[in-house]
């Protein structure tokens, strides 16, 4: 008798399809050994912006200050220009509400300064143009009169020519009456006549000689009283040039103070205007540090962040040394981002679902402080575009596509630790084609 149990355990009668679901499973395994597989590389970085007036900016006092009032809170949404807070002055130097005022009144001081001192170098010029005209004046007085005094000592040296041959004359008169007076021939009263002849010629020499050492002496006194013409006038020329010179140096430090004093006006006009801070473009306002009213900022202090409105976002992702010459400018890059939920397939990217085309700008030729190099990636915009409403910091997971083979051959690569294949030959040949 046979046991239906032994039917039910023991199937040895029974026809096998275990070969059949082998060969199956052996064909199938084949098959997918043979389907095409896109080498990569695997990244992971955040979301950024390329340009820098993009990025939070800070917001910063320009000159200390105590806080009077605000008009934004965080999160707060500004355009560009708007009012952040206001801050009163603190410093000593900039108290008096009348600082500019005071200050231009004090240019304008300076400027009649100056006018003063231009009257009194006007002023001076003409005391030397007229110091000048009287100098030429005496001059020319005195060299008449030495021209005159020449005149007369030519004349009186002429005149003493004359006296001196009268006197040689009545000296040979007075010989021969002498000689005859002794020989008898004339009388003592004609003798005495002669020599009245000879002595009155004699004293009219004397009296020549006077006169030409008279005029001399003259001439000497106005030469001396040219030479002190010229001196008494070259003093008072050269201290009115030096009160003129010192006129000028005086309009010249006017000008500079009026110049310094004018910086100042504009220093203070423009310093009451950085008592309103103001957005430095559109955005948000995060983290802002002062608490309220009446506490101190001080200059370049960080009082908050703007967070622009406006960004181009590229994503920064960081690669292996290794996996560096692997990756080139104008690459594909898939991108997925934290928050937007994606289904990723490293090896068919084009069945993945949820990621983001872009492509490599820029790789950085110097190491980052973690270890790896920092490659740009741009948004492809003839692909899908990248979510509008990213933050600045997001997350983001990068696959950089390489070269297509077969899923035996990057599993035979992955075992024995061949790197994967270079892209850019790939990509020299089809550019020489």
């Amino acid at each position: 008798m046979q046991l239906k149990s032994l039917e039910n355990i023991y199937h040895i009668n029974k026809k096998s399809n275990v070969a059949k679901w082998f060969l199956f499973t052996f064909l199938a395994f084949v098959f997918i050994m043979f389907l095409p597989w896109t080498q990569n590389i695997k990244t992971q970085g955040n979301v950024n912006t390329l340009f820098q007036e993009q990025r939070p900016q800070k917001l910063n006092s320009p000159i200390p200050g105590r806080i009077i009032k605000w008009y934004v809170k965080n999160g707060d949404v500004v355009k560009k220009g708007d009012t952040i807070l206001q801050i009163s002055e603190i410093k000593d130097d900039y108290l008096d509400p009348l600082l500019v005022e005071r200050t231009q009144e004090q240019v304008q001081a300076k400027k009649g300064v100056r006018e003063y001192y231009n009257a009194k170098i006007s002023t001076t010029e003409d005391q030397i143009a007229a110091i000048t005209a009287a100098k030429d004046l005496k001059l020319n007085q005195i060299k008449i009169k030495i021209a005159q005094l020449q005149n007369k000592l030519k004349a009186e040296q002429a005149e003493l020519i004359a006296v001196n041959n009268e006197l040689k004359i009545a000296q040979d008169q007075l010989n021969r009456q002498n000689k005859m007076y002794e020989e008898g021939l004339v009388s003592l009263t004609q003798l005495q006549q002669r020599n009245v002849s000879y002595q009155n010629a004699l004293a009219k020499k004397t009296s020549a000689e006077n006169k030409l050492a008279q005029t001399q002496q003259e001439i000497t006194a106005q030469n001396i009283e040219q030479n002190a013409v010229i001196q008494e006038y070259t003093e008072k020329l050269s201290k009115t040039e030096g009160d003129r010179f010192q006129s000028m140096g005086q309009v010249a430090g006017s000008t500079g103070d009026i110049a310094k004093l004018e910086n100042q006006v504009a220093t203070y006009k423009v310093r009451k205007g950085l008592y309103y801070i103001l957005a430095t473009q559109d955005g948000q306002i995060t983290q802002l540090t002062k608490a309220g009213i009446g506490e101190i900022v001080k200059d370049a202090e960080t009082i908050g962040i703007i967070v622009p409105k406006n960004i181009d976002y590229i994503a920064e992702i960081y690669v292996k040394p290794v996996d560096l010459p692997l990756i080139r400018e104008n690459q594909k890059v898939m991108l997925t981002f934290d928050g937007f939920p994606a289904i990723v397939f490293s090896g068919w990217p084009n069945s993945s679902y949820g990621t983001f085309s872009g492509k490599i700008i820029a790789i950085e030729n110097f190491i980052s402080e973690n270890g790896l190099f920092k490659a740009i990636v741009a948004e492809d915009k003839t692909q899908k575009r990248w979510p509008p409403n990213m933050k600045i910091g997001t997350g983001a997971s990068g696959i950089a596509i390489l070269n297509d083979v077969p899923i035996w051959y990057e599993i035979w690569r992955n075992i024995n630790g061949f790197p994967p294949d270079y892209y850019q030959v790939n990509n020299q040949k089809n550019e020489k084609k």
